[in-house]
């Protein structure tokens, strides 16, 4: 069994027009939002074997925030040029390049990818995935080269606002 986890980055900062959109850092909200959704990952006991970034700045702090919740070492965090800009076909080919020996994996990009990726793979209809949202499945292979379309199967869909959405019994 394969766990894939994705995240789109948390919430980034437009208040310096001059940077280059890859430069762009968190904003407030995603540096507190980021620790949360780690906070809520290690409470379900999840313990990455890696986790892949983005080169984007705020990518890449959102995958450093959450390997410090996660005990995860934050030089141990692959930085993966190809997911800047990248189309699900090349982010399946990433995700068939993992390690067999490794069982899940965390991947920090971006949207529209993020979601179309999640909803490729779990054959998903999901609309958005909001910044810091992380769309969880499980794929019944051995080894990574055989993730395909349409196989995973949705453990959760998560996002810093979720409970705040979900009616209190």
């Amino acid at each position: 069994m394969k766990r894939l986890l994705l995240c789109r980055h948390a919430k980034s900062s437009w208040k310096d027009m001059t940077l280059r959109d890859i430069d762009r850092p968190l904003n407030k909200r995603g540096k507190r939002d980021a620790p949360v959704m780690g906070d809520r990952l290690a409470g379900q006991g999840l313990t990455p074997c890696l986790i892949v970034s983005s080169p984007a700045n705020r990518a890449l702090k959102t995958a450093r925030r959450l390997a410090k919740q996660l005990g995860y070492p934050k030089k141990n965090i692959v930085i993966e040029d190809d997911m800047y800009g990248a189309s699900s076909e090349s982010l399946l080919a990433l995700v068939r390049g993992f390690d067999s020996s490794c069982e899940t994996v965390i991947m920090v990009g971006h949207n529209p990818e993020t979601t179309s990726f999640a909803n490729l793979l779990g054959d998903l209809d999901i609309y958005n995935v909001p910044t810091c949202g992380i769309v969880a499945l499980d794929f019944d292979v051995r080894s990574w080269k055989d993730v395909s379309r349409k196989k995973g199967s949705l453990v959760f869909f998560d996002y810093p606002r979720k409970a705040d959405t979900e009616e209190v019994d």
